[in-house]
């Protein structure tokens, strides 16, 4: 089988193309990645010498390049993470978001439809989405498959329009998908504009911690490697044209989870306990900010299995000492060094 995983060197999706490229040795995994800010192929530095493993730097927006790609390679199937995904950047620059995530999701849809007509026998494409698509929740209630959409976000609204198109294309053209909509992710390799990776390395360098608003929006939180096999018994079990919510089972609002943190971080770093929250600085919120988001994840349990492997605490925990025993790959992050790396492995003689 020839899998195209979109977005592959980035967080989550550097995840996925290390489980799938060491678990199924039989598989062809293809990376497709333009390297914009959040990708990094130093996350998957361990498996360029597999033979099962292909990098290949393309836009999802560059129609052209695409159908040479498909027409290239015949890819049975993809497992689409590209995405503009923080919400800060969408508020700012609302047209990059529409630009990869919806038409980016159609240029894919297009050619995977183009190159096997109606010949769909073993082939899928499997989109991954956000809890974001289904707005804000009030302080009960949990978002489930059946919640109707309702983003707020340029973000989420351009996830809520590639699910759209996604959906569409399997009504008219009986293209086989699956769609998965998962909360709030976190653990190793994030790039840190996200919340805890963030909040770790200005603790480490005694910089403020911004907390918008009164700090008690809340959100679910999955572990990232978690969500990769979610991912995989989605795609190997997972019934044609469904929708999949993975969360975490963990609610934190933001407040009490970045006092936790500095705990942690004061623990590990031998600070005195409460030395990091006197850091947390309260901002001004942002626009459009969703309350709560919180996933029922019981279809994909009683379904597919599954469920997560750790508890919020536990996964803090990994997720902290990954960040301080790879000091090095978080200063090339935040130095800009780490952009230089597909230059020095792919663009030599």
């Amino acid at each position: 089988m020839k899998i195209l995983i979109t977005g592959g060197a980035g967080f989550i999706g550097s995840h996925v193309i290390r489980l799938f490229a060491l678990k199924y040795p039989d598989y062809q995994i293809y990376n497709l990645d333009a390297l914009t800010y959040a990708g990094n192929l130093e996350n998957l530095k361990d498996l360029e010498h597999l033979n099962n493993y292909t990098f290949i730097k393309g836009d999802i927006t560059d129609e052209n390049y695409i159908n040479q790609i498909f027409d290239k390679y015949r890819f049975d199937a993809i497992i689409h993470l590209a995405a503009e995904s923080h919400v800060d950047r969408s508020i700012t620059d609302p047209l990059a978001f529409a630009k990869t995530n919806i038409l980016g999701t159609m240029i894919l849809l297009n050619a995977f439809k183009n190159l096997w007509k109606d010949n769909w026998n073993g082939k899928l494409f499997y989109h991954v989405s956000t809890d974001e698509v289904y707005g804000t929740l009030g302080t009960q209630g949990l978002f489930k498959e059946s919640t109707p959409y309702d983003p707020n976000s340029p973000y989420s609204a351009s996830k809520a329009s590639s699910d759209h198109f996604v959906r569409a294309y399997g009504e008219t053209y009986n293209l086989p998908y699956v769609i998965s909509n998962c909360s709030n992710n976190y653990g190793p390799n994030q790039f840190p504009e996200k919340l805890i990776p963030l909040f770790i390395n200005n603790i480490i360098k005694n910089k403020p911690l911004p907390v918008y608003g009164d700090g008690n929006y809340t959100r679910d939180w999955l572990y990232v490697k978690d969500h990769a096999i979610a991912i995989d018994m989605v795609f190997h079990k997972g019934k044609n044209t469904e929708t999949y919510n993975i969360g975490g089972f963990n609610e934190w609002k933001n407040l009490d989870l970045v006092k936790l943190l500095c705990d942690v971080m004061d623990e590990k770093l031998g600070k005195e306990v409460g030395q990091s929250q006197q850091l947390i600085t309260f901002i001004k919120d942002r626009p459009g900010h969703d309350l709560r988001y919180a996933i029922d994840a019981s279809k994909i349990n009683n379904d597919l299995g599954w469920s997560p492997s750790v508890t919020f605490e536990q996964g803090l925990l990994k997720t902290v000492d990954w960040y301080l025993e790879n000091s090095e790959w978080l200063q090339n992050i935040t130095s800009g060094n780490y952009q230089s790396y597909y230059d020095k492995m792919y663009l030599h003689d």
